[in-house]
């Protein structure tokens, strides 16, 4: 898959070299020639990784680094310098950067670099939205074990979060109270249906404007229950 990449490179040599083995990877690639700059234009661009060179004027590779790291952003980064001590090293990643190249490189190594770091965000980006439901206006962190309605918390019990996250997974499909009992508490022979209408009940109370017309955790009449992926439900 391709990339937006912004590359911070005041040697304009060595950044239309960078450039060229980017692009042929399938990326866009954008350069500046100084760590102002650099900021600006992930702020404003937000490119899914910066290549940034710490010799940069304005505002060096490591400060860039640093402000980046501190106003919450998480784009992957890989630091370029000539500099090639354990220290220096050890200190663009303690400030967030993800990787440390020193000068000189193989342009092959550098692709190879990128490559790696945005297949890891890619993944963990995926683990995060995996982690997240959304359904009309619930949503879940399974996480972190949060329930929102309307951006509110709501307290569940486990029992609770976790049929409301079956259900979460496959908004609009109706599941039967065998599939809900299988999937919320396994083959439990102890467990009987009646006990899945109860915590229906009590999540309504907790997820819905009237508890007595449902519009989010519906009944199918003669089937089960289904979480609406509108905001208009239609049972009760």
């Amino acid at each position: 898959m391709s990339a937006r990449i912004l590359v911070a490179e005041d040697d304009p040599k060595q950044s239309r070299l960078i450039r060229i083995y980017l692009e042929r990877e399938g990326n866009t690639v954008q350069v500046v020639a100084d760590g102002r700059s650099a900021l600006e234009r992930v702020r404003s661009a937000r490119p899914d990784l910066v290549v940034l060179d710490v010799m940069l004027p304005l505002a060096d590779g490591l400060d860039v680094c640093r402000i980046l790291r501190s106003e919450g952003s998480d784009v992957p980064i890989l630091l370029l310098t000539a500099r090639s001590t354990e220290e220096d090293m050890l200190l663009g990643l303690d400030l967030g950067a993800d990787d440390y190249l020193t000068k000189p490189y193989s342009p092959r190594e550098l692709t190879a670099r990128v490559r790696a770091l945005l297949r890891r965000s890619r993944a963990t980006g995926a683990a995060v939205r995996d982690a997240l439901l959304r359904v009309g206006e619930v949503e879940l962190d399974t996480a972190r074990f949060e329930v929102r309605v309307s951006g509110r918390p709501v307290a569940l019990t486990s029992k609770e979060f976790s049929l409301l996250e079956v259900l979460a997974r496959e908004p609009g499909r109706v599941f039967t109270r065998t599939q809900i009992i299988e999937r919320v508490f396994g083959f439990d022979s102890d467990v009987l249906e009646r006990t899945v209408d109860v915590h229906v009940r009590n999540l309504r109370l907790k997820l819905e404007a009237d508890p007595a017309r449902p519009r989010r955790l519906e009944t199918v009449y003669g089937r089960g229950y289904r979480l609406s992926d509108t905001s208009e439900g239609a049972g009760a």
